[in-house]
């Protein structure tokens, strides 16, 4: 069975009922925008996560496994390749202000374990995908413009280049953190390993939907100051978590 309980991270006092005799906290709530205000971002996904993770300790939780995200690296150094991919050390710099709202956050799980010995574990995983993911990430966008029957697929900038990770295989990662002493206090990556353009993403779903039409820039689709690469080392998830990932973008 499943207990609902319907809260906000803004809400202190629902903040400590949900954590009230919680074993382990899988915090993955967070203001993914649009942004209307930058004090949305500050107040759900910066104080609310340290108001929750406040509360977790209070209530002596056992563990708790923060959701960061792969935006918290920003610009990716030039020595990054498929060779090189990004491992955990990898400076973060991060190019937005949700960006930098998760940081903020990913810190403060982090601190808590340096400073107060408190059980937390922090990933960052790398462009989850799969069933119900929506729009405005790229594979739903793309997928529910070839639905809508386009006649040219529109995009931005589609030379930028990301690591695509089914959610499965994410959620197995979180799952193998549960009880695992060696994660205590550890930034784990989790991501696939193999890059692709948005180029040829789109060129591989219009395949696999047997559509053939022209992919069109478009301007006002481009992301400002985005990232032009993502691709993940795991390494440390593999050697930690016996974790690696199992279904191939093909597959996904």
């Amino acid at each position: 069975d499943i207990d609902y309980i319907i809260g906000a991270l803004e809400d202190k006092e629902s903040l400590a009922k949900l954590v009230q005799d919680a074993e382990v906290l899988v915090h993955l709530a967070h203001f993914p925008g649009p942004v209307q205000t930058v004090e949305e971002l500050i107040k759900v996904n910066i104080d609310g996560t340290f108001d929750l993770l406040e509360e977790a300790r209070k209530a002596k939780v056992k563990q708790v496994i923060f959701m960061s995200s792969c935006t918290v690296f920003g610009e990716v150094l030039p020595t990054v390749n498929k060779d090189n991919p990004m491992d955990e050390n990898h400076p973060t710099a991060p190019h937005s202000t949700y960006a930098v709202s998760k940081l903020a956050a990913d810190r403060s799980a982090f601190t808590l374990y340096k400073e107060n010995g408190f059980p937390t574990v922090v990933i960052r995983p790398f462009n989850s995908y799969g069933p119900r993911f929506t729009e405005p990430y790229i594979i739903p966008e793309i997928m529910n413009q070839l639905l809508k029957g386009t006649k040219e697929l529109t995009l931005g900038n589609v030379n930028t280049s990301r690591d695509f990770t089914f959610v499965q295989d994410t959620a197995d990662g979180i799952l193998r953190c549960i009880d695992n002493k060696k994660a205590i206090g550890e930034i784990i990556n989790i991501g696939s390993g193999t890059e692709i353009s948005i180029l040829n993403l789109a060129k591989k779903i219009l395949k696999i939907s047997k559509k053939k039409i022209p992919i069109k820039y478009d301007e006002s689709r481009e992301r400002p100051y985005d990232v032009n690469r993502l691709v993940c080392n795991n390494d440390k998830a593999q050697k930690l978590l016996n974790w690696k990932p199992t279904i191939t973008m093909d597959q996904g």
